[in-house]
């Protein structure tokens, strides 16, 4: 059996002195940025699925008492999605103010327009899918899919009321009808 020495621990903090040299500490910091940015994303996406997924109220609650959890439950999606495209915004308007290289700002400016182009989609659909009759909607874009939550009286949509909701999606972000997911609340 042979021992090894890891070597001497001096040499190993230069080593680490060098890489962090030669890479550079406004590439750590962007690289660092990065992750944060994909956390966001992450628990964006994490708390969504979250939120699609739970259960209905139960059927022997009151009225009130349902109508109140169904508002709540659009405010709170409302907030939770501007939270964290706040806090992804945050972190990218960091990674502009740092000096980062040119490469990195470039990729920063294009990951903040991408976002503002998804709010403005986001409110354009909601606002539309509103105006169809539906009493509360909220949409969340992420890549080339969408999930769009409406509040309607029925208990299931009807087939019209699901197409026109495509077609919205369609129009108003250019997301197929296949990649379109929606939800009823």
């Amino acid at each position: 059996m042979k021992i090894f020495k890891t070597g001497d621990p001096n040499k190993r903090k230069i080593k680490i002195k060098e890489i962090i040299e030669k890479i550079g500490k406004r590439n750590l910091a962007i690289a660092g940025a990065v992750l944060v940015i994909g956390f966001a994303v992450y628990l964006n996406w994490f708390l969504f699925k979250d939120i699609s997924s739970s259960a209905p109220p139960a059927e022997d609650a009151g009225s009130q008492n349902v109508q109140a959890q169904n508002d709540s439950f659009f405010t709170s999606s409302l907030i939770n999605r501007n939270r964290a495209r706040d806090e992804a915004m945050e972190v990218l308007q960091t990674v502009l103010d740092s000096g980062a290289s040119n490469e990195a700002s470039q990729a920063a400016m294009a990951d903040i327009a991408r976002i503002a182009s998804e709010i403005e989609k986001e409110a354009n659909i909601e606002e539309l899918v509103k105006s169809k009759g539906f009493k509360d909607c909220v949409a969340v874009i992420s890549g080339e899919s969408i999930n769009i939550i409406v509040k309607c009286d029925s208990e299931a949509l009807l087939p019209n009321q699901i197409a026109q909701i495509k077609e919205i999606a369609y129009t108003g972000a250019d997301i197929l009808p296949e990649n379109v997911v929606i939800i009823e609340k």
